[in-house]
């Protein structure tokens, strides 16, 4: 199982920076991490539901708070608070981050919202 290393919140650059145990290290936007939120608000209950979440471009993290010894609670500066990410799905969105990023933007464009 991936656990997190170390955890530093960037603010001036909205970038949350990770150091996993398997030596891996990611730094993942604010955006990112908000339009990806684990949440029911974001994901729904199932595919179906999931939201296309816009206009985050400049959102930022104020908080985190830790969730056990397996994850974090990221509070983000549009008060979105609802989302736990977990140490195996930080590690999955740091891995997966130019895929996903680019399969946003294609959603987004097709629906006509901007960032």
């Amino acid at each position: 199982m991936i656990t997190a290393t170390d955890i530093k919140l960037r603010r001036a650059e909205n970038l949350l920076e990770i150091s996993f145990s398997d030596a891996s290290k990611a730094s993942l936007p604010a955006e990112y991490l908000r339009v990806e939120s684990p949440s029911a608000e974001v994901q729904g209950h199932s595919p179906a539901e999931r939201q296309l979440v816009a206009g985050k471009a400049a959102v930022g993290i104020t908080t985190i708070e830790p969730v056990g010894n397996y994850a974090i609670r990221l509070i983000f500066s549009d008060g979105h608070d609802t989302g736990i990410y977990s140490w195996d799905l930080l590690h999955r969105l740091a891995r997966e981050q130019p895929q996903r990023w680019a399969a946003y933007l294609k959603r987004l464009s097709a629906a006509g919202l901007q960032r």
